[in-house]
């Protein structure tokens, strides 16, 4: 615990303000405004460095490519059509191309090594695990080095994508406003989720599909809906943002003359979708097994970028569409004129080429995304079986690019089990929403095929796999009861004018490890604990008050919040107890413990199997409506006095759910769902009616 320095007041009164908006852990009594208020301004805070973020990772990597193959290979790969010219240029230096990227690996492989290896691969992943198993934790570190390593391995002519990065870096800074703001796990996992979702967003031009992706890139069959509003807020901002300094165009242009016009084609859709999944297979089997193989060799980490730099170099040489991130080679491809200049053969092994190529790029421990070049293995795919079956089979479209299109959204859409983020990313990145209902059916499949295979190891299954909700869902009553169904009411109290000795007798004598300071006024001004005292022991004179070494700014906890809630703040912050205060003036109200959860727990489940017993086989199912002028409006649950053998299990309230509890208050509007013996039937609807409330039978559970 430390002395409050000379600034403390001026800190104080900065917090006071982030507090009124509620952006500290003990203020979850916030209105909805509040909520709103708070989640915009950190959406916006996120958003503006997703957008610059992007600015940088986009403008480092057009300088890198000009440096490492403009100049020294003496060649340009194509661009797509929203990012300037689409036309290749020459390759006047072959022989140097497996040299250049070679020693982009050497680079970006010394940079990430010596610096901060957990910046290898694709960043996306590690963000992803950063919100699982880190509590949001991101170092700091990684936002600079992953932005420079990733421009080398790129620019220099590695397959991967941009996308990683950027998302690596904007979550890292999000965690970084967490940490800085002092917010909770939660929260910081949050703001993490909406640095991935803003981050993508921005640099794809894609802010709708992006702010879906924060939610669904975190696990493979289920998503994680409070990062949805923020990261609307977030990715709009950096779009904005990146928009005003590269321009508003689609990345592969505006396409609206694309359109589905022929049902008949939904059966090539449907055969496109199966083998985008099967593509989507091999592609994340063979980029893990690439990284075991790695990972298995006996050489220097730095030097393994190296071995694969050389070998893409190589490959580029034969298959120059594999350099990069390969978007321009995919707008070629979308081209049908520029399409009949690449030989079939060429065109059947690009899906393939680009696999291994960013397998050994990226697997091997160089720095980028793996989203981009998913995109451009499936739209090659679409473009192959376009290509092979044109003019062969009935009602095939006149050009490739739907094809193409719907292909990159199956592919990756599936192999990521991001369908829904993916479709609309595409959708955005080509200007045209016309040929969603066949991409539906190819993207569903294509996920189908892929089972729960995933390009992104970090992802888990559900939420309730996830260490960011394992009390909610290892202890599910947990959320159904409050703070003051189990904190201590008459907690020992010590004032600030306490001194050490004295403080340290109390607690002794009450066999405490700590309590709370309040003033005068009953209002919470620290918190001082037996390790306090003993740790400043030796410094500090016994007759001096506890003023001087208690800390001010301590973890409190409002009456209102939910104990999965207050257990996930005590674990995270490794505190056996802490205060529960109410209003801006933080009035103490008592504390809360973990063995007082415990307990309420255990007292909780006892009382729901006794209620659940006094059920019969035929029980029956009521809802209850609380009509205005109700005498059982403002009253909580616990006052209805209802009969033995009545369950309240539920209270639907603005179009929301909310878990009864004895403290429940009913408020006009409300439907309450019971269930009750049909021997309490008619005594609980002649008591609601008498009371104005209109009553309904919904079923009879009968066995």
């Amino acid at each position: 615990m430390s002395v409050p320095s000379a600034d403390e007041p001026d800190r104080s009164r900065r917090r006071a303000v982030l507090r009124q908006l509620g952006f500290f852990p003990g203020d979850t009594n916030a209105t909805r405004s509040q909520y709103f208020t708070r989640w915009a301004i950190l959406g916006v805070l996120v958003g503006i460095v997703a957008g610059l973020a992007a600015i940088t990772f986009f403008w480092l990597l057009e300088t890198g490519t000009h440096l490492f193959l403009g100049h020294l290979v003496g060649y340009l790969p194509p661009s797509p059509a929203g990012e300037g010219d689409t036309a290749a240029t020459v390759m006047q230096r072959r022989w140097a191309l497996p040299l250049v990227v070679a020693f982009g690996g050497l680079l970006s492989g010394l940079i990430v090594f010596l610096l901060a290896p957990e910046a290898e691969g694709h960043g996306t992943d590690a963000a992803i695990d950063s919100f699982h198993h880190k509590a949001g934790r991101v170092r700091t570190r990684i936002i600079p080095i992953k932005t420079i390593a990733s421009a080398i391995t790129i620019g220099s002519g590695g397959s991967g994508g941009r996308e990683g990065p950027t998302a690596q870096i904007a979550s890292g800074v999000g965690s970084l406003i967490g940490e800085l703001l002092h917010l909770n796990p939660n929260e910081r996992r949050i703001l993490v989720a909406t640095g991935i979702g803003s981050g993508i967003g921005a640099i794809f031009r894609a802010p709708l599909g992006g702010a879906v992706l924060a939610a669904e890139i975190l696990y493979i069959h289920d998503m994680e809906i409070e990062a949805l509003y923020p990261s609307l807020i977030a990715s709009i901002v950096g779009y904005s943002i990146f928009g005003a300094w590269a321009g508003w165009e689609p990345i592969f242009g505006a396409q609206p003359d694309l359109a589905f016009s022929n049902p008949a084609q939904l059966f090539y859709y449907a055969v496109l979708g199966l083998l985008c999944g099967i593509f989507g297979i091999i592609y994340a089997k063979t980029f893990y097994g690439t990284v075991r193989i790695s990972q298995r060799l006996h050489l220097p980490h730095w030097s393994k970028p190296v071995i694969g730099g050389a070998l893409v170099g190589l490959l580029g040489l034969q298959i120059p569409e594999v350099l990069g991130t390969g978007y321009g080679w995919l707008q070629q491809g979308m081209d049908i004129n520029r399409l009949a200049t690449i030989p079939l053969w060429i065109l059947l092994l690009i899906p393939l080429a680009k696999i291994v190529a960013t397998s050994l790029s990226i697997g091997t421990g160089g720095s980028g995304g793996i989203f981009g070049p998913g995109m451009v293995i499936g739209a090659f795919v679409g473009i192959g079986f376009w290509q092979v079956f044109h003019g062969v089979l009935p009602g095939m479209p006149n050009e490739p690019a739907p094809f193409a299109i719907v292909a990159m959204m199956a592919l990756f859409g599936g192999i990521a089990h991001a369908p829904l983020s993916v479709m609309l990313m595409v959708a955005e990145m080509t200007g045209n929403l016309s040929l969603l209902a066949p991409a539906m059916i190819a993207v569903g499949l294509a996920t189908l095929i892929a089972g729960d295979n995933s390009i992104y190891t970090s992802q888990l299954p559900t939420r309730a796999d996830s260490p960011a909700h394992r009390y909610q869902f290892s202890f599910p009553l947990l959320n159904t009861l409050a703070v003051i169904d189990a904190m201590s009411t008459s907690p020992t109290l010590l004032s600030p004018t306490t001194t050490i000795a004295e403080a340290e007798e109390i607690l002794a004598s009450h066999e405490l490890h700590g309590a709370p300071v309040v003033d005068d006024h009953k209002r919470l001004v620290g918190v001082i604990t037996i390790g306090d005292i003993r740790h400043r022991a030796d410094t500090v004179n016994p007759s001096a008050t506890i003023d001087s070494i208690m800390t001010r700014d301590t973890v409190t906890i409002t009456n209102d919040a939910t104990l999965d809630f207050v257990f996930e703040a005590l674990a995270t912050h490794e505190i056996g107890w802490m205060p529960v205060v109410e209003g801006r003036e933080k009035k103490l109200i008592g504390t809360v413990s973990a063995s007082d959860i415990v307990s309420t727990y255990r007292a909780s489940l006892r009382w729901t199997v006794r209620r659940m017993r006094g059920l019969t086989a035929d029980t029956i199912m009521l809802e209850t409506r609380i009509e205005k002028g109700s005498r059982l409006a403002g009253k909580a649950l616990r006052e209805l006095n209802l009969p033995t053998g009545t369950l309240v299990v539920a209270v639907q309230r603005d179009g929301g759910t909310v878990m009864p509890r004895g403290n429940t208050k009913l408020i006009p509007g409300d439907v309450a769902t019971l269930i009750t013996t049909p021997e309490s039937e008619a005594m609980l609807r002649n008591y609601f009616s008498q009371n104005g409330a209109t009553t309904e039978v919904k079923a009879a559970l009968s066995p």
